[in-house]
Formats: structure tokens, sequence, C-alpha cells
């Protein structure tokens, strides 16, 4: 099998090679593509260079393509890649709201990964991180109302965002003002609820993306979420304050004991020990943390938990890779692709 990563420069594509070094994927080959300014750099995988290429306008010589290199890279290239004979999975957000393309985290709706014809959309950081924690929930007791706020690291806005957070830091200690072009504001010693651009509705994109995309994952179009999305001064890991109402009444103790054998989850829920999510402790970690487990004060049987995962890991590049897995142990990849709807 002929793998290719397309935005291998960029902080998930670095996320991406590590992942592969530990995954179970078995493939013969792995081509790397960035813009044109990164071709003939080098990467290493498995202790081996790798000479990155330009991204071409055409199709790419590969049976599965990772691409991580922007909405309109790949809303323009992918429909060209699966016309070449390409399965590609894409971390933009190109994709995601389209019905004919399935938005998949495997361990909730890996099966929908079966039914692609030709492109398999990851979903936003924010969105995957609570998923993966709230489904085994919702599939026990049924989730009614779900209301995040969400803590995003700076890296959700890419290298150049933790960039921004370490030069202006270091401005800012020795007495010079804290400029931003990245973020909307200085992000040093400072929270901002703004990402993404603001909607008709006062919701930011980033914030309806977590409604739009859980909805659609969970098969479930009338579940009723709502997000604030903030962005603080940490590099890495997302962290997220979930209130949901419940169908049918959970305690607590119920719930901690169903996440603690859930897939892709660790509770991390001791406060008498000061043990509880943090990117501190979650960065690095393929489970995305699970703690502060408690009743909900606002909804009867309802519940409060918190979540810290990296957006890097099971946000992107890891949730990516694990696709790949899944179809692989299905017995799905190398199949011809359907490029019918997106032609």
């Amino acid at each position: 099998m002929r793998l290719a990563i397309v935005g291998a420069t960029g902080a998930v594509g670095h996320e991406l090679l590590r992942v592969l070094e530990k995954s179970s994927l078995q493939f013969d080959h792995l081509a790397l593509y960035a813009s044109p300014r990164s071709a003939g750099s080098t990467l290493m995988f498995k202790g081996e260079p790798l000479t990155v290429q330009a991204t071409p306008d055409g199709p790419i010589d590969a049976d599965v393509i990772l691409a991580s290199a922007g909405g309109s890279v790949s809303k323009a290239l992918a429909p060209v890649w699966v016309k070449g004979g390409a399965l590609v999975i894409d971390n933009s957000s190109a994709f995601r709201y389209d019905d004919a393309v399935p938005l998949v985290i495997p361990e909730v709706n890996g099966q929908a990964a079966l039914k692609h014809q030709g492109i398999i959309a990851n979903p936003n950081c924010t969105t995957a991180i609570a998923a993966v924690a709230v489904w085994p929930l919702h599939q026990r007791y049924g989730v009614k109302r779900m209301i995040v706020s969400t803590y995003q690291a700076t890296s959700g806005a890419g290298a150049k965002g933790m960039q921004e957070l370490e030069t202006q830091t270091h401005r800012l200690l020795h007495g010079q003002a804290a400029e931003a072009e990245v973020f909307a504001h200085p992000i040093p010693f400072n929270v901002i609820p703004h990402i993404d651009s603001f909607q008709d509705n006062g919701y930011t994109k980033e914030e309806m993306k977590v409604a739009w995309e859980t909805q659609k994952i969970f098969g479930e179009p009338d579940l009723v979420v709502s997000c604030t999305a903030v962005r603080i001064p940490t590099m890495r890991t997302h962290s997220e304050a979930i209130t949901l109402e419940l169908h049918h009444p959970a305690t607590p103790d119920e719930a901690r004991e169903l996440l603690r054998h859930a897939p892709g989850v660790e509770v991390r829920d001791d406060p008498a020990a000061q043990l509880y999510p943090m990117p501190l402790t979650a960065s690095g970690k393929y489970d995305v943390e699970v703690g502060r487990i408690r009743a909900s004060l606002a909804f009867e049987g309802g519940l409060e938990l918190f979540v810290s995962g990296d957006q890097l890991l099971k946000g992107a590049a890891l949730n990516a890779v694990q696709i790949a897995e899944y179809l692989q142990e299905q017995g799905a990849l190398g199949q011809p692709t359907r490029a019918t709807a997106l032609s």
C-alpha cells in the first residue's frame, strides 16, 4: 500500500509521522508533500530521511492520502486525488458538512467510514475530544442537551499560534508590549472568547462546529448542543467543561465505571488527591482524560465532567491514522474508490 501525507511540514503533519511510527497500519511506501516553499526539505521517519515534495496540482500516486494542508487545498485537490484512485482522509473542514462524506471518530462511528465515496472527513479537534468522552454516556443514558465551554491551546491555530504565545510572552516579560497577529488580541496572560469567525446567531464558527459535528457523528440531528469556545495561553491540548442533561438519570459512580471501560478514555478523577484532567498531563497522550465527574446542579440526573485531550493527536493526526487502521482491519483498503458524488 502506498501512503502519502499532504501538509507534512505542518504541526499536524509532524504528528502524523510520529503516530505512523507506532501505528499498526501496514504500508509499503510513504511520500511526503507540502507547499513549494517546503519542497526539498527532509523529515525523519523511523530513522530515515524522507524528502518533501511540492504538492502537485494533479493526482498523487498513492492509495491513501492523509491530508492536512488546509481547507482550500483539500477543496480544490481532494476530488482530483480521488479520481486518481486515492482514498483521502481529510483533516480540514472542507468536507465535514457534506452529506456524501462520512465524518468519523473510530470509537464512535467507525462503520460510517466504510460508506465513503473517496473522501473521509476528520472532525474538528474540539468535537473529537468531547465526543470520545460523551459517546459512551450517550449510548447508555441518552444525552438530551450538551453544554460545552472550551479552553483551547494556541496549537489549535497551528505552529504560528504556538510561536506567537512564546514570542509575545517573552516580549511582555522583558517590558515590551505584546502584539497580536495570529489571534484577535494578545494571548499571553489572557483568555480570548473568540475562535474563528462570528456567525449571524452570535456564536463563532468554532462553536457551531461542535454542535453540527456532534449531531452528525452521533447520528442525532435533534441533539441540542451549545458551545462557548475560548483560546487560552497554553501550548498544547484542549480542555472542555461539559454539562449533560440525560434522558435516563446517571450517578457519577455509574458514569466513572462506564468510562473506565470506554475506548480512548482515561478516567482521571480523584479530587482529594488533586487528580483531574489537565493539559500538562494529557499532552502527548492518545487517550482523552476525563474527570471532575459529578452530579449536575442544573439538570436532575445529569452530569458534569471535565476533559483534556491532545488536539494534535486525538483531535487530528491520531484520529486520521486510526481511521486508516480501522479500514485496513475491515479489509476495506485497496478497494476501488467511487468518486461519483464528489466529481
